[in-house]
């Protein structure tokens, strides 16, 4: 008898593989925190609502409560554990510290990934909904204050560090 129930995948998570033998319903970050240890990403809404649990698949960035675990089969998973190599912090991770980008921290591994997915979208000429101009042959938008305040929307900071956050990633990503 098949049990249609589980499926046994292969995640990448941070530079390391695993293989998982998951309940095809686990989402990615039930399987990130309770069956690989990587407790960075959050759970706080469990609802895709707050963006605590923000991690980059493939590097795009994902609400990783809402993706199911066997859906990131082979992906390539990032979460704000390794997004620093070699133990150096990137300039997004060093201005998030020297500028108060977080106060009790709980989400500012969701926001950390966010960022990095959000600067890497926008280098590519993504809009978004504060883009003026969005044809093809304009150049891309200037990353903007109220640009980032837009690409950033989906992230909640219970504590209010929005203008620290803001400062962070404009500087970040000069």
């Amino acid at each position: 008898m098949t049990n249609d129930t589980r499926s046994t995948i292969s995640l990448r998570v941070n530079d390391v593989t695993y293989r998982l033998n998951v309940d095809n319903r686990r989402t990615l970050l039930d399987a990130l925190r309770e069956d690989l240890g990587h407790t960075g990403p959050k759970k706080g809404c469990d609802h895709g609502q707050c963006g605590a649990c923000t991690v980059l698949v493939d590097g795009r960035r994902v609400v990783s409560c809402l993706m199911l675990a066997v859906a990131a089969e082979g992906g390539e998973v990032t979460t704000v554990e390794g997004l620093a190599g070699g133990g150096d912090l990137l300039p997004l991770q060093e201005a998030f510290v020297r500028l108060d980008g977080f106060q009790c921290g709980y989400c500012t591994s969701g926001q950390l990934c966010s960022a990095v997915g959000m600067l890497a979208e926008h280098a590519e000429g993504w809009p978004s909904a504060a883009t003026d101009e969005v044809s093809p042959s304009c150049p891309a938008a200037a990353l903007t204050a109220a640009e980032v305040r837009e690409r950033m929307s989906g992230n909640l900071c219970r504590c209010g560090a929005y203008p620290s956050i803001v400062r962070a990633i404009l500087e970040a990503q000069g």
